[in-house]
């Protein structure tokens, strides 16, 4: 019987010509690292990016349309931290307080990529 066992990671689409902006965002921004595509998959432009365990892919769509609906939920730790970076760095961040134990709001990429932001309530 199989089993998962996590999520290697989540691809999020972007338009030809944007890993600029892609950079600026998750690594500037967010301060995730880069990671080296293998040539045979950077041929095909985006780029990857790392942040601890999680892994974000960002390939290119010639028919981009930004995923304004779907999104991964991201857990992070110091959930207020990074809302203060973002809104520092003109991100717009979206409280939303209908997850039972977690605090978590929305923020969207420079592409309109919709992101969530959660982090587990402590325990009393």
């Amino acid at each position: 019987m199989f089993e998962f066992n996590g999520l290697h990671h989540t691809q999020l689409a972007i338009p030809p010509g944007a890993e600029a902006q892609i950079r600026a965002f998750y690594g500037d921004v967010l301060g995730m690292t880069e990671l080296e595509k293998p040539p045979v998959l950077a041929a095909r432009g985006g780029c990857w990016f790392r942040g601890g365990a999680l892994e974000l892919h960002f390939g290119v769509e010639q028919d981009f349309v930004p995923a304004r609906k779907a999104h991964p939920g991201l857990l992070v730790a110091d959930l207020d931290a990074l809302a203060e970076r973002l809104t520092d760095a003109g991100v717009g961040v979206d409280w939303d307080d209908n997850f039972p134990g977690h605090r978590r709001f929305y923020a969207f990429d420079p592409l309109g990529n919709r992101l969530e932001f959660l982090e587990p309530e402590a325990k009393r």
